[in-house]
């Protein structure tokens, strides 16, 4: 065998030395080996872990607005200063990177550090749910581990999306990504465009890290679930009061209550207040003029929390819809909302689009 070649040989490849290539036909190097079977990525030690029925115990999660610099990157002592907030007015848990966090704009790597900036600074006063759902099993497998290994509290799964799959392909995703910890399925086929039929929550409701479902798709859906002892939360703020005392859910995954979380808070966790709910449904109705978090992003820099700057493709709403933002601002009453300054209208050519960052 002419110098050079290699033979397989302990499962790693040996060169052959000492050979002497005259009077022989040349024969090409051969590279392949045979793979080995993957040895499985696992530690006996015992995690840190969050009991699933501490997540399903939280009643008022608000999905958090991620800020931003400049020049794209995450602004975080602007999202410090909205976790800190949210603490204060008694929420129990936020979603990180979610839809309203604008998670589909993050790469992985800013998503996972997103939530271990999180879990560092917040995870004793706060549940942390990571949103680590994605169309690809890989992905969602690959990210709801990282997110564990860095100290979430839950994740939060989407059904796959664009590429979508059959109902016995969106069972199997969710199976693969409920081993590693505490989980939240989110229904929202607005967005996905496909339903996650009641058959496959209710069996996945026998895994054992299941938590619950972030519900979209009314109240006859979230009663059904809560007639059968599972966690449901309502996806929409509009629906949410009803849901929570008169439907049987526990909570609300909320965007409004970035903005206003005292009062959401009254409208959860006290008691069943109709007036409440439906001075809060111009905000509301505000908020999702166009799609979430359009209405926030915009909400949040006219009341000076956040710079103006905004990731392609979400851009601010037009200025007949912040001037009313100020008069809604102004309606329910300016002690309400999260910060200290007045509600302003920004123009036009203060806001900053960025679309590489």
């Amino acid at each position: 065998m002419p110098t050079g070649t290699c033979t397989v040989g302990q499962g790693f490849l040996q060169p052959i030395h000492n050979l002497s290539l005259r009077g022989r036909r040349w024969i090409s190097p051969r590279g392949a080996m045979m793979q080995t079977v993957p040895l499985p990525m696992r530690s006996h030690e015992l995690k840190n872990s969050t009991p699933v029925e501490e997540i399903k115990k939280l009643r008022l999660v608000t999905a958090i607005k991620t800020p931003y610099l400049p020049d794209g990157r995450f602004d975080l002592e602007a999202y410090d200063a909205l976790i800190h907030m949210q603490i204060k007015q008694g929420v129990e848990g936020v979603i990180v990177g979610g839809t309203t966090g604008e998670g589909q704009l993050m790469s992985w790597d800013e998503h996972i550090m997103l939530i271990a900036h999180t879990v560092n600074c917040f995870g004793g006063e706060i549940k942390v749910i990571g949103n680590t759902g994605s169309n690809s099993t890989r992905e969602a497998i690959h990210a709801t581990e990282q997110g564990f290994a860095v100290g979430m509290h839950g994740a939060l799964q989407i059904n796959p999306y664009y590429g979508k799959t059959s109902v016995d392909g969106v069972a199997v995703h969710f199976e693969s990504v409920l081993s590693f910890g505490p989980t939240v399925i989110y229904n929202v086929p607005g967005r996905t465009g496909q339903d996650i039929p009641p058959f496959i929550i209710e069996k996945l409701m026998e895994k054992l890290n299941f938590a619950g479902v972030k519900e979209c798709m009314g109240n006859d859906r979230v009663k059904r679930y809560s007639q059968q002892d599972i966690a449901v939360w309502s996806g929409n703020d509009d629906q949410c009061h009803d849901a929570r005392w008169d439907f049987g859910a526990r909570g609300v995954i909320s965007v409004a209550s970035n903005l206003v979380p005292g009062l959401m808070y009254k409208l959860i966790m006290k008691e069943r207040n109709p007036k409440l709910n439906e001075k809060l449904l111009p905000l509301i109705n505000w908020l999702f003029t166009e799609p979430n978090p359009i209405g926030l992003n915009t909400a949040l820099a006219q009341l000076g929390l956040i710079r103006p700057v905004f990731r392609l493709p979400c851009v601010p709403l037009h200025i007949e819809k912040r001037k009313q933002f100020v008069q809604i601002v102004k309606d329910l009453g300016r002690e309400h909302f999260v910060g200290d300054k007045d509600a302003i209208l920004l123009e036009d050519e203060e806001f900053l689009l960025v679309g590489r960052y």
